[in-house]
């Protein structure tokens, strides 16, 4: 089945500039004409029972998506589950069931059941657990708050009231997804990388030297800040009270 056109839009390429034109990201440009799936993150229909029409290829995301049909006539798109059928039915709602694509509050989702598209904060729509074949699972609830262990291994506390999905998110298989030539990244809008050491010393601080060599110092940018090593998210971050447990011992 093909996408539904009023739920599509055409995806604006940028090719790595920021909004005066500078390259902002390297390598990018080129890629496929795509157009963007619009994809109900927040499911606010809330009570109202929707049939799944068809599950459906999005090339902008590593996740198949399902095209919703609800009992009002709207039609929306979601995330497909591992276990979602075609004619299944889905709800969002408090008391929802717990079945793969209904979406219901954390504090009343059974410990040890897989869950996606969690929200950070309740209402502003699903954020977390996105991507192909991920899940979280519920460690522990005690009153409205509610700890979860995120894909990465870290244990996070989220409050009872903010909503997710019921179910792992399917395409698991899209890691094993194998690039075969230089056009599979091309398509993507991926130009080629050129190593620090092969350039000249007037163009990246790894350049130059007679011969092959090696880096010779900490690994920089072309502009010369740290490259491997240095943390880039802010240690006095206000969600950091938050983990229970980090990913990383």
């Amino acid at each position: 089945m093909t996408a539904l056109k009023s739920l599509l839009t055409i995806k604006k390429k940028t090719s790595g500039r920021d909004s005066q034109g500078h390259i902002s990201v390297r390598h990018r440009g080129g890629e496929q004409k795509r157009f963007l799936r619009e994809i109900d993150w927040k499911r606010s229909k809330t009570g109202i029972k929707a049939k799944v029409v068809a599950i459906e290829y999005d090339p902008n995301r590593t996740a198949d998506i399902a095209l919703l049909a609800y009992e009002d006539g709207a039609k929306s798109y979601i995330l497909a589950t591992t276990n979602l059928k075609i004619d299944d039915v889905v709800v969002s709602s408090e008391t929802a069931p717990i079945k793969d694509g209904n979406r219901l509050p954390l504090k009343n989702i059974p410990v040890g059941v897989a869950i996606h598209c969690l929200e950070f904060q309740a209402g502003k729509g699903a954020q977390l657990v996105k991507s192909a074949g991920s899940s979280a699972y519920i460690q522990s609830i005690d009153g409205n708050k509610v700890t979860i262990k995120l894909p990465s291994g870290e244990l996070r506390t989220f409050g009872g009231d903010t909503y997710a999905t019921i179910g792992q998110v399917g395409n698991s298989e899209h890691s094993n997804i194998k690039m075969t030539k230089a056009g599979d990244s091309r398509h993507r809008g991926i130009r080629p990388g050129v190593r620090g050491v092969a350039m000249n010393p007037h163009a990246h601080p790894h350049g130059g030297g007679e011969g092959r060599s090696s880096i010779g110092m900490n690994p920089k940018t072309p502009w010369g800040k740290p490259a491997m090593g240095k943390r880039t998210r802010k240690l006095k971050n206000r969600s950091n009270k938050l983990i229970v447990q980090r990913r990383k011992k």
